[in-house]
């Protein structure tokens, strides 16, 4: 699933285009920093986190990757129903289809109450699950139960990346579907009509975008919106929509990126330089703090060796809500050569109760998008775009019994 740390993808159920691989991962040692000191200290040895983490945490370590496993079994039937060509009308009756009632009510609490309810400490929450949050969707444990999952099964094991980097898998379904690319940006999209001179009237839609040649369009039967909408994302235009699609509040969350070629500063950490070897490091929440994380780049393709200390000269990339100053910079890095700065509108901004906008914005136009409220990912594009296809192409030949069936999993079950 994709987060904002953007490098690598939980094993699931999306298979690798052809001509990709995994890249050979490289682990680094990891730091939960609260603004003061360090609570807790990975250790290159697995016995010793081992002992380090029930010494901390008790059991909730392990409680936690069985609460997040079990939500995860049951997401996973979304392959299996995908596969049988089954379509949801709704985010809502799809996330419904797969885990119940109890699903639905992941979209209405945080995970700070989903994970009290579930007898979780304060100590672990604060420490190790708001963490994750800040880490993967600039946010704490205020985020709905759903999403705040997603982002716990990113601190598992068993994550891998793309070699070449992950926006080849995008790339590669692009060439795999010989799908033709037009490069612009669309600007509206109007419904109009066509007589025949037999039969009802065709039904179209005309898209209007502006490419580098200008200003153009073409008709199209379907159309399917796989952007965020909203003025700051995909500023669309609908014309003369009878009813009018309407305007839904979709707010997304601004995360900025800085990424420093230079020296981490140790002392900024309470640390000697020759005893600091963290490559990640994760904060708690803190007014004071004005960063979220702090990790070292590595390349996207394989490298030889285990690469250089994390304190010589690296490639480090800062989250942040807001963009560093200089000041700030200067307290992080002992020295540096070069920054670049990236803002983005990476995910929506959580608060639960979740509202899903619609999927079907009208006849025949979707949206993909509104399941980034249920949680933003890049697995869940993936669910939402094939979700799209199936339930475009059953409302297209009238096939009613594969969209919106309850009780799929005991159905198939049953199926040879």
């Amino acid at each position: 699933m994709r987060r904002a740390t953007g490098t690598r993808l939980p094993v699931s159920g999306v298979t690798l285009p052809p001509g990709l691989s995994a890249a050979t991962p490289h682990d680094s040692l990891a730091g939960i920093y609260n603004g003061e000191e360090f609570v807790f200290e990975e250790s290159s040895w697995y016995i010793v986190n081992l002992l380090k983490l029930l010494w901390h945490y008790g059991l909730n370590p392990l409680r936690m990757s069985m609460w997040v496993e079990d939500i995860l079994d049951k997401f996973m039937r979304i392959y299996r129903y995908q596969t049988h060509d089954y379509a949801f009308s709704s985010n809502e009756r799809l996330l419904h289809a797969l885990g119940g009632n109890d699903f639905t009510r992941l979209l209405n609490q945080t995970i700070d109450e989903a994970l009290q309810k579930a007898g979780f400490s304060h100590k672990f929450i604060n420490e190790v699950v708001c963490p994750a949050m800040r880490v993967n969707y600039g946010q704490g444990v205020t985020v709905n139960a759903f999403v705040g999952a997603v982002s716990l099964a990113g601190v598992e094991s068993g994550l891998w990346s793309v070699k070449g980097g992950n926006k080849l898998v995008c790339s590669g379904l692009i060439y795999a579907s010989k799908a033709e690319v037009i490069p612009g940006t669309v600007l509206s999209i109007e419904p109009k009509v066509r007589p025949r001179s037999s039969g009802d009237p065709v039904k179209l839609y005309y898209v209007t975008y502006n490419t580098t040649s200008g200003l153009t369009g073409d008709t199209y039967d379907i159309v399917v919106i796989a952007a965020p909408l909203g003025r700051k994302s995909a500023n669309i235009t609908f014309k003369n929509f009878d009813p009018p699609v309407p305007d839904f509040p979709n707010p997304y969350h601004q995360t900025v990126a800085t990424l420093v070629h230079g020296r981490l500063n140790a002392s900024f950490f309470g640390y000697d330089s020759s005893a600091f070897d963290f490559g990640a490091i994760f904060t708690m929440e803190n007014p004071k703090l004005f960063f979220n994380s702090v990790g070292v780049v590595l390349p996207v393709g394989d490298v030889s060796g285990e690469g250089k200390p994390p304190l010589e000269s690296s490639v480090w990339k800062v989250f942040s809500k807001e963009e560093l100053t200089k000041e700030q910079l200067n307290l992080l890095f002992s020295s540096y050569d070069s920054i670049k700065v990236k803002k983005w509108l990476a995910y929506p901004q959580y608060g639960p109760p979740e509202k899903c906008p619609p999927i079907i914005l009208h006849d025949a136009v979707y949206y993909l998008n509104g399941i980034e409220r249920v949680a933003s990912a890049m697995e869940m594009s993936a669910i939402a775009a094939k979700n799209a296809a199936l339930l475009a192409f059953h409302r297209w030949y009238g096939n009613t019994d594969h969209v919106d069936q309850e009780d799929l999993h005991e159905k198939l079950k049953t199926e040879l």
